[in-house]
């Protein structure tokens, strides 16, 4: 019986188990404010890393987009050379837009978005994006036969799809 009195007294609640005894009920109050204080100090830290997280993403995003930016400096200034020189020579302005148009490319290309000249591959909707068709006897069904206009990126990367003719059987 005495063994009974035992393992009834151990499944009985903490306070039960313990009788009155204040002591004990003291240090679990102090053991529950000292968890809750815990607690808050803890939510506080999350609060505190989320609003620094954030903070850091803005000033990444921000250094990000200044960088991108200063590599369009020269082709901007290119641009505007172009343009004060627009009264001489109109041969000499052809060449210097496409020598415009050869940096922005190059600019694109540092970025990881090279230009894609798709004419002669098949047909990829992942890569290109179809906006006509014409029968063309001498290549095969489902081939770019001209690009509209260019995509840029690789196919993990795609900055834009190409614009692009494709192929069809002839009837």
């Amino acid at each position: 019986m005495a063994d009974q009195e035992v393992s009834d007294r151990g499944n009985a609640p903490p306070d039960e188990a313990a009788g009155t005894d204040t002591g004990t009920e003291a240090g679990r109050q102090a053991e529950l404010a000292e968890l809750e204080d815990r607690w808050r100090r803890s939510v506080a830290d999350l609060d505190n890393f989320r609003k620094r997280v954030l903070r850091d993403s803005g000033h990444l995003v921000e250094a990000e987009r200044a960088r991108v930016a200063a590599q369009w400096l020269p082709v901007l200034d290119n641009l505007e050379l172009a343009l004060r020189h627009a009264e001489s020579d109109p041969g000499s302005i052809v060449e210097g837009v496409r020598a415009v148009r050869d940096q922005a490319l190059a600019v694109l290309n540092r970025l990881g978005y090279p230009r894609r000249d798709d004419t002669g591959e098949a047909f990829d909707p992942a890569l290109h994006e179809a906006v006509a068709t014409v029968e063309s006897p001498d290549v095969p069904a489902g081939t770019v036969v001209e690009v509209v206009r260019p995509g840029y990126g690789e196919q993990d990367r795609l900055l834009r799809p190409a614009s692009v003719v494709v192929a069809k059987r002839a009837p």
